[in-house]
């Protein structure tokens, strides 16, 4: 079963996302109190636990959002999911809008510390289709 692992956000641009006990989804907007929040298909951030734990040998007390991630799910293989997914978590629809991303600045503390960072290939990006809140344990449903 696809579940949510952590909930992440950040309020300035820049800065490390930092877990929250929840968060709230604005249709076509992402996460309120998100810097990242506002009009485009990035609207938030999905990396699955799975793909953290290849750089766990080198950094075994990473936490949820250093990657910049606003959602850490477990149980999904989330950049094998075709663009145009349905991601459904409660009340919440999210649409899979891209995969993976350009890392900035010739890479992030991450990759300079370990010579790797999984964000780039395997975080996806997703635009709000439903709003609603989602909290660490609720299941996630791909429609």
């Amino acid at each position: 079963m696809a579940s949510v692992k952590a909930v992440c956000i950040s309020e300035e641009k820049g800065t490390v996302k930092k877990p929250v006990p929840e968060i709230t989804l604005k249709k076509n907007h992402g996460i309120l109190g998100d810097a990242h929040a506002g009009d485009g298909h990035r609207q938030v951030s999905l990396l699955a636990d799975e793909s953290v734990d290849k750089i766990r040998d080198k950094m075994p007390t990473i936490e949820a959002g250093a990657f910049a991630e606003n959602i850490l799910t477990a149980g999904l293989c989330l950049h094998e999911l075709p663009i145009g997914t349905k991601i459904k978590i409660n009340e919440t629809i999210l649409e899979v809008t891209q995969i993976g991303k350009e890392c900035h600045n010739d890479g992030c503390a991450i990759k300079k510390k370990t010579g790797d960072c999984v964000m780039p290939r395997e975080g996806i990006f997703v635009s709000v289709v439903k709003g609603g809140i989602i909290k660490p344990g609720d299941r996630i449903n791909i429609k």
